[in-house]
């Protein structure tokens, strides 16, 4: 039975790891979201958000975390392993949990090819 749960070791919460995935300069969008990724330690999927204040007031950012995290929360088995990925809403989009888990699903898969897989001091792949 999968775990559905969303907890700390699956998020990111550093700036520094923010800025990480930043660097990697990989990203894909749709209408919905705008999805940054790169490769982590992790051996799961990990979210980090970024809801500025130019989605709306305080209720409709946080109303897109929760969105966003149970989106996250339900596709975070069928995402690919080992990828750190840093979410933002487009300008003008409403949250829905099920186009955004779609969204979440197609972009991170995207991100995934574009990115060339982590290799260990052997070269072999992670």
């Amino acid at each position: 039975m999968p775990r559905f749960s969303f907890p700390k070791s699956v998020r990111l919460l550093k700036s520094s790891e923010f800025e990480r995935v930043f660097q990697q300069r990989c990203s894909a969008a749709d209408g919905l979201l705008v999805v940054h990724s790169a490769f982590g330690t992790s051996t799961q999927p990990r979210l980090g958000m970024v809801v500025s204040r130019r989605c709306g007031n305080a209720v409709l950012r946080n109303r897109w975390k929760r969105c966003l995290r149970e989106a996250f929360r339900l596709a975070q088995n069928d995402l690919p392993r080992r990828l750190d990925l840093v979410v933002l809403p487009r300008r003008g989009a409403k949250p829905d949990v099920v186009r955004l888990q779609s969204s979440l699903q197609k972009l991170a898969s995207i991100n995934a090819s574009k990115l060339s897989p982590p290799c260990d001091a052997s070269g072999e792949n992670l």
